[in-house]
């Protein structure tokens, strides 16, 4: 938890200011005597560095996981549970969990710099692309808490996937996965749960077992928790990503035994 204990300790210099500064200042301000104004900074952590990107990347998770869920115009106890959930896989301390209710509630306020916050985000990530990839899968599970996906939302996850460098097409593909994803893991009948397997590696029923093969190898090395935690994923959401393998597992196994 060392990115933590660098974000608790004072040295929110490495943040290096921004939006995504001021969001991570106002939901950290309580826990300094005096505000934030006494801080030293740091910068021994230069862009892309593991512990900056991580910090970098819960901020901006959960304050877009608030905006996403305030963009119809009020948030459903569906939304808050998701919210919930993602901090009780991340076993969140106390400490931990009160800030990141906080960055929630910054994320719901009106005026929030979504577009700046993403530019950062994208610039901090330092073109990790598979931490981008989960940080949009956190905030398109978001937006379908509720069950549905209405066309702002919609609107809205395909404008937060193009600031972040997604094509239209990219951002289609990986919405079907997600919707794959979400009907694998309730469907009980055979015919649909078959369906959404496929949905959910991203391939076609007529692919060939080297294509399925192929899909299943890429969808688990973009999920690896340990390659993403490298990369800047938080330790603490290394439970979310291994879920996400799990998932992709069962669906080749199952349709590699319905093949045999």
């Amino acid at each position: 938890m060392s990115w933590w204990g660098k974000v608790v300790g004072g040295t929110f210099g490495f943040m290096m200011g921004g939006p995504l500064g001021a969001v991570l200042g106002a939901a950290l301000g309580n826990y300094f005597d005096g505000g934030l104004d006494g801080l030293s900074l740091d910068d021994s952590l230069g862009l892309g560095a593991t512990e900056r990107v991580q910090s970098v990347f819960f901020t901006t998770t959960f304050a877009l996981m608030g905006y996403i869920a305030k963009s119809d115009g009020r948030v459903t106890k569906d939304e808050i549970a998701m919210a919930e959930r993602v901090m009780q896989q991340m076993r969140l301390n106390s400490q931990q969990r009160t800030v990141a209710i906080n960055l929630f509630n910054e994320g719901k306020k009106d005026g929030f710099p979504v577009h700046e916050v993403l530019a950062q985000f994208k610039k901090e990530s330092f073109r990790r692309r598979n931490l981008i990839q989960i940080f949009l899968e956190i905030i398109i599970a978001t937006a379908f808490a509720d069950g549905r996906l209405d066309d702002r939302e919609r609107k809205l996850l395909e404008d937060i996937s193009k600031d972040l460098g997604y094509s239209a097409t990219e951002f289609n593909a990986l919405l079907s996965r997600l919707s794959g994803q979400a009907h694998f893991a309730n469907e009980e009948s055979s015919a649909d749960k078959i369906k959404a397997a496929y949905e959910l590696l991203g391939i076609s029923p007529k692919c060939t077992d080297t294509e399925l093969k192929k899909a299943y190898r890429k969808q688990m090395s973009q999920h690896h928790p340990d390659k993403l935690v490298a990369k800047g994923l938080p330790e603490e959401m290394i439970d979310i990503a291994t879920e996400k393998t799990q998932a992709i597992k069962a669906a080749y196994d199952l349709l590699k035994s319905q093949r045999a």
